[in-house]
């Protein structure tokens, strides 16, 4: 595979010997590395390798090490120190799973890219572009590139061994012009406009500097183009390949939802890699209990494990811990489930080289999943409805929090943590469930969920706000300034309301006299969070089994 390496210095690089491919210098400015871009795509080498001179020679047996992992760009950017920028994406989505920076000395996803030592795929570059050249510095325009990769479905790793051990990290320091041109071409008009607002009200930046920087940046012209990146043929080949012998256990926590249950245990037989084991952790009373299940799926290597006190974090574990696979799916009880659903994570697993694959959930009544739910991508989600991983993984991660026991976000805290250990989580739309929401059962249960975010948008009176176990979430893993610009975000959606304009008049109307109630409860919230965290978090460890 050919490899021409870009050399980010001012001078002539005559002497550097690279076996790889061929040798390109730029000199390190957005307009310059765009343009020897353009002469390298038209010369056919596979991968790009972005190197800045000034961190010494580049290492050939690195950058294949590299490009021999999971992944289509491979960069050490937070070792450099662009972690946590830029800083007004925290003004527009705060606490999004991958604005939250894993440890800079391990592998793991990162859009936040350096291109002082970067490899890319020329396939990426062809299909979605290079620099935006309007960025005044080179930093600037390749975070904004490493956004948009991901958010297209490139898989983005940070390879903290790309680098030299003694490289110490950089301090960034962005144009405020890059940090709102960063916002403009990666966010919804609303959202460029809410982050000046943002800037000005918390005194981010000046205001004279805030006003010419948006000025601006909102005289730019965006294409707001829904293009999906699709990885050339020759270059995807799998880096795993599937395991014949996988053993696979099928987890699904129930409680008073026997119609459904028995529904998707009958979908369960026909699946075309059969299940080892399948656990039912079933938390129904007493007496409401179905005594007749275990017999009538007397065919099915079934596990029944009874709970007296529900709770899914509690459910969860007791049955990960009873598990014998290799690989562990995770389903709902009222799921719906095709007869390839074992077997579409299990060669997604191999296909993209991953521990965790992700995949969607179609609802009655809900209408189409948004476009980031339609392309496979490095995953923000951990789908409890819709997952499998690997049980091993989880030896690194732990398992539930049980802060979550009857409350939201038990997903998104284990998928956090799973995040965060490095592994790559794959979102794969062609893996999917049918979701009933079954009306009682599950965290309905609990009354965790009476007001959901799609009943806010159609329902003038319902608020969406955020709960306390979603606040622990985010006081858990996210700065102080993201959680507090978390909670403006959810207080402003109390405005938004989907249908006529007349709908949306008497939903603002609603909302403007709600306010005052509306910021009262999310402070009773946050508080109740806060106390949580005195407490919690209490996550169990996964026991190992003797091939662990």
């Amino acid at each position: 595979m050919r490899v021409d390496l870009i050399l980010l210095c001012d001078k002539s690089a005559s002497d550097i010997e690279w076996p790889l491919g061929d040798v390109h210098v730029a000199a390190p400015q957005p307009a310059t590395v765009q343009a020897i871009i353009d002469r390298v795509l038209s010369e056919g080498p596979e991968i790009c390798f972005f190197w800045d001179l000034t961190l010494g020679p580049p290492d050939p047996s690195s950058a294949q090490r590299a490009i021999s992992r999971p992944g289509h760009v491979w960069h050490a950017g937070l070792r450099l120190g662009t972690g946590g920028l830029p800083g007004l994406i925290d003004f527009v989505a705060p606490t999004w799973m991958l604005n939250r920076d894993p440890d800079a000395s391990i592998e793991a996803t990162s859009w936040r890219i350096s291109l002082h030592a970067c490899l890319i795929r020329t396939d990426v570059l062809r299909q979605l572009g290079g620099i935006d050249t309007r960025f005044q510095s080179l930093d600037g325009a390749a975070l904004e590139m490493g956004h948009r990769f991901i958010s297209k479905g490139v898989f983005v790793r940070h390879i903290p061994w790309l680098l030299p051990e003694h490289i110490e990290p950089r301090t960034i320091r962005l144009p405020l012009h890059d940090e709102f041109l960063f916002v403009r071409t990666r966010f919804k008009p609303w959202q460029f406009t809410w982050a000046a607002a943002r800037v000005l009200l918390s005194r981010y930046a000046a205001p004279w500097h805030v006003a010419r920087a948006w000025s601006k940046c909102a005289q730019y012209s965006i294409e707001a183009e829904k293009i999906a990146f699709h990885p050339e043929p020759e270059l995807n080949a799998p880096h795993v390949t599937t395991n014949s012998r996988a053993t696979v256990t099928v987890l699904i926590p129930t409680i008073d939802r026997y119609p459904y249950l028995r529904k998707v245990l009958s979908q369960l037989r026909d699946q075309t890699v059969a299940p080892t084991e399948i656990v039912v952790i079933d938390q129904t009373p007493t007496s409401a209990r179905d005594d007749n299940i275990a017999r009538d799926f007397a065919d099915l290597p079934l596990k029944l494990i009874y709970l007296d006190t529900a709770g899914q974090c509690t459910s969860r574990n007791a049955g990960i811990q009873s598990s014998a696979g290799d690989y562990i799916l995770f389903i709902d009880d009222d799921d719906e489930i095709g007869p390839d659903l074992v077997q579409r994570h299990l060669e997604s697993m191999a296909r993209f080289g991953s521990n965790v694959s992700c995949g969607i959930a179609h609802e009655d009544g809900a209408g189409a999943l948004p476009y980031n739910f339609s392309i496979i991508r490095a995953s923000d989600v951990f789908p409890t409805n819709n997952s499998m991983i690997k049980r091993n993984v989880l030896l690194h991660s732990g398992l539930f929090d049980l802060a979550y026991d009857r409350g939201s976000r038990a997903d998104g805290d284990l998928g956090m943590r799973l995040y965060l250990s490095g592994q790559l989580m794959v979102l794969n739309p062609e893996i999917s469930v049918f979701h009933h929401h079954a009306p009682r059962g599950g965290l309905r249960t609990h009354k965790a969920r009476a007001i959901t975010y799609a009943s806010s948008r159609t329902k003038l009176f319902h608020r969406h706000l955020p709960s306390v176990s979603e606040i622990y979430l985010a006081k858990r893993y996210f700065s102080e300034r993201q959680v507090r610009e978390s909670l403006w975000l959810r207080a402003f959606g109390t405005f938004a309301q989907r249908g006529s304009k007349t709908r949306k008049v008497l939903k603002s109307l609603i909302a403007i006299t709600l306010l005052p109630d509306t910021w009262m409860k999310i402070r009773q919230h946050t508080h109740q969070a806060e106390q949580l965290l005195e407490t919690y978090p209490q996550i169990p460890q996964l026991e190992p089994q003797l091939n662990d």
